[in-house]
């Protein structure tokens, strides 16, 4: 290793350090949805070593509690998991031509949506020892806030382990809020979302679909009729248009 990888590998952990802690607290609450669908602690390390993504890695735990099949579990991790093909796209952009595909694999392993943050950052071309860095922290913590998650559901009160894994639900609902609330397309398709999935989990028409099929049949059918029926450059203008009133009300 040149003595400016080593240079680059530093500032990524330095840059990684407040991801990983935050990626602990996240991945804690993550342990115990793993601890519900009756994966160990080893496992769910495993798993959050392999798959460093909440939303894909909730997805695959509720499958393995509703007892679905590797095939729609393998589906649903991309359709949720979709956006970092994009991420990945443009991430490449960063990088030299001549960049090796072992090292465009490697950081590919872990394009996540803060490492990708803070990678596409960087100015100038992205040295692929930064972004080692920061997954070489980010990765342990991931994995080891899954980790002790089951080993303490396991171990605290049963009305404790209740609290904690609503921490999972409150985490999605701060994701999708602070869009939400500066977009009106982005609220109109969440509460369209949630109301879709009450129905088809209340109608008896879909009893005879499994929980996984459900769930990717609503994403896709909903991520592809928002494209088409609202174009990126009218959700844009929604933006502005929510963002001019709230500057608006403010100056009144």
């Amino acid at each position: 290793m040149t003595t400016e990888n080593k240079i680059c590998f530093r500032h990524g952990m330095r840059d990684g350090s407040p991801i990983a802690l935050g990626y602990f607290a996240v991945a804690f609450t993550l342990g115990i949805a793993a601890r519900n669908a009756g994966l160990s602690a080893i496992q769910a390390l495993i798993a959050s070593a392999l798959n460093n993504a909440s939303a894909g890695e909730y997805a695959g735990f509720a499958l393995i509690a509703a007892g679905s099949s590797y095939l729609e579990m393998a589906v649903m991790t991309l359709v949720v998991n979709a956006r970092y093909l994009l991420m990945s796209c443009a991430l490449s952009q960063k990088l030299k031509t001549a960049t090796p595909l072992r090292h465009r694999m490697l950081i590919a392993y872990d394009v996540t949506d803060e490492i990708f943050g803070i990678c596409v950052a960087q100015p100038g071309y992205l040295n692929p020892w930064y972004a080692y860095g920061a997954i070489a922290v980010a990765i342990p913590g991931w994995a080891l806030g899954t980790f002790f998650g089951v080993i303490m559901g396991n171990v605290l009160p049963t009305r404790v382990v209740s609290a904690l894994s609503v921490g999972l639900y409150g985490m999605f609902l701060a994701i999708i809020i602070p869009p939400a609330r500066k977009n009106r397309v982005i609220a109109g398709v969440v509460a369209v979302g949630f109301a879709a999935s009450y129905l088809v989990n209340r109608l008896p028409l879909f009893n005879g679909l499994s929980t996984g099929i459900k769930t990717i049949v609503l994403t896709a059918s909903l991520a592809l009729l928002a494209a088409v029926l609202f174009p990126a450059d009218m959700v844009n203008s929604g933006e502005k248009s929510s963002s001019d009133n709230g500057d608006s009300e403010e100056v009144t």
